[in-house]
């Protein structure tokens, strides 16, 4: 059966799609070729796993603002002849209310400079590239929404278009050292919660006055965690002992959260050691699109990382989004750097470590309290490392334990849920998974994020009794220690 050509085919007479053909081997930009004349020699989708292409982002032609908005408009056009991603996030509503209410109903009619109306409304949850767009490479189309609203974002960042309040909330380090000063830290927290504060904040810095902000600890990880000691036992993947790069928000807002991680480790046998030393792993600052503090950042905690790679330690953080960064977004972002691409090969998210440990008979399963019915809710930055759900799996082996799974986006992003504009947005992507929840009516419910649980607790309303918790806690309890 010949495939149905869509959209873009139709649009190469299109001059911003003409001025942006490149020869494919290039892979840094725009990579699409003119289609042969036999139209069913090209498949609709790909059928091959995705793949990405390093970022460019060091050359002059990435922060060009004429040659985005050429990229924009062909990728534009590509979901706008699709339209598959339109249940994810607001990016793709926004970009399809401009294209219907265009003049012309198509891309074209769109003006260029409400292009960044979709830029603002991405927070790169990379689920349209994972689990929805036939076109992302080796298609040749290669779409890749999230690098492309990447380069847009550091575009904006650029030309100095970023607010203050963002540039604030994600310098997660700064605000975390100053919040945390034990008299700061009481007055932090109780000013958060003020109903009279907060309406002031709304109007004023633009942090929306229902969203739940973190709370600050003055006694954070990094003090209350002692190292493990132990004789490492190697498995087929896994060294058998680790280092734990506690991240901005599990060492001020969640140290609770680190604490059960490491006494899961340390129940398994398992030597822990803190990262000597860290800052932010660069994932708000990427976010931001302010690439210039992402490679301070990785400048600072390659060579602590390193250094204990070298000294036999894998790696682990508690947080999905940074154990992202180092598998995946730095790598991309410094494809020449042989000592991010050994870090890549040892970091791990806590529970794809702990079912290595299992699969070779190295995990202890010895729990003493069922769980009964949890709420699983699934990050996106979990999801798309490709590796399954593990956190699912472990939990699974405890005895009289059922889960209901949700993997759909809770809408925080870390700062898209807390900003006046986006809130009531990142409400409403939630409310799938809150649905879910309410429905299931579980025991626990529960996200390997904590910035994610907050927002399912928010969704859930007053009247729900459980507050969210974390997936270490629940092994920890039924561990009972």
């Amino acid at each position: 059966m010949p495939t149905v050509s869509r959209k873009p085919w139709i649009t190469w007479n299109n001059p911003g799609h003409q001025s942006c053909l490149q020869n494919r081997s290039n892979g840094r930009f725009c990579t699409l070729q003119k289609p042969k004349a036999d139209m069913n020699e090209h498949r609709e989708g790909s059928l091959e796993a995705p793949t990405r292409h390093p970022i460019d982002w060091k050359s002059p032609e990435y922060f060009d603002e004429e040659r985005l908005n050429q990229e924009l408009e062909r990728v534009f056009d590509i979901c706008h002849g699709c339209r598959r991603c339109v249940s994810l996030c607001h990016a793709f509503p926004t970009l399809f209310d401009l294209v219907d209410e265009s003049g012309t109903m198509e891309v074209d009619g769109v003006a260029k400079e409400d292009y960044v109306k979709v830029v603002e409304h991405c927070y790169l949850c990379d689920l349209c590239y994972m689990t929805k767009c036939p076109y992302v490479p080796p298609h040749e189309w290669n779409v890749d929404f999230p690098h492309l609203m990447l380069r847009a974002k550091a575009v904006e960042f650029r030309k100095g278009k970023t607010r203050l309040r963002d540039r604030v909330l994600t310098s997660t380090d700064v605000v975390g050292s100053l919040a945390g000063i034990p008299v700061v830290a009481g007055v932090v927290n109780a000013v958060n919660k003020n109903t009279a504060a907060r309406r002031i904040m709304d109007k004023t810095v633009g942090i929306h006055a229902d969203a739940i902000l973190p709370e600050f600890h003055s006694r954070p990880a990094r003090k209350r965690i002692r190292s493990v000691d132990g004789e490492a036992t190697a498995d087929a993947v896994t060294r058998g002992k680790v280092a734990v790069f506690t991240s901005c928000y599990g060492n001020r807002n969640a140290p609770g959260l680190v604490e059960d991680m490491v006494a899961i480790f340390a129940h398994n046998n398992i030597p822990v050691r803190l990262v000597e030393q860290e800052k932010c792993c660069g994932m708000p600052k990427l976010e931001l699109g302010d690439l210039e503090t992402v490679e301070k950042h990785k400048d600072f905690n390659v060579p602590q990382l390193t250094r204990l790679i070298d000294a036999g330690w894998d790696i682990i953080a508690p947080i999905p989004s940074c154990v992202l960064m180092f598998k995946q977004e730095l790598p991309l972002l410094f494809p020449g750097d042989e000592a991010l691409q050994k870090i890549r090969r040892h970091m791990y998210d806590p529970f794809e470590y702990l079912m290595h440990r299992h699969k070779e008979g190295l995990l202890n399963t010895d729990f003493k309290h069922p769980l009964g019915k949890v709420a699983y809710h699934v990050p996106c930055h979990q999801r798309v490392q490709n590796m399954g759900l593990k956190t699912r799996d472990i939990l699974q082996l405890v005895p009289d334990t059922t889960l209901e799974v949700i993997e759909r986006c809770s809408g925080h992003d870390g700062t898209y849920a807390v900003k006046s504009e986006s809130h009531e947005i990142s409400m409403k992507i939630c409310r799938p998974v809150t649905s879910r929840v309410k429905k299931f009516e579980p025991d626990h419910y529960i996200s390997d994020c904590p910035m994610a649980g907050h927002q399912i607790q928010n969704g859930m309303g007053d009247e729900q009794t459980l507050a969210a918790e974390s997936p270490f806690t629940l092994l920890r309890q039924s561990y009972g220690i």
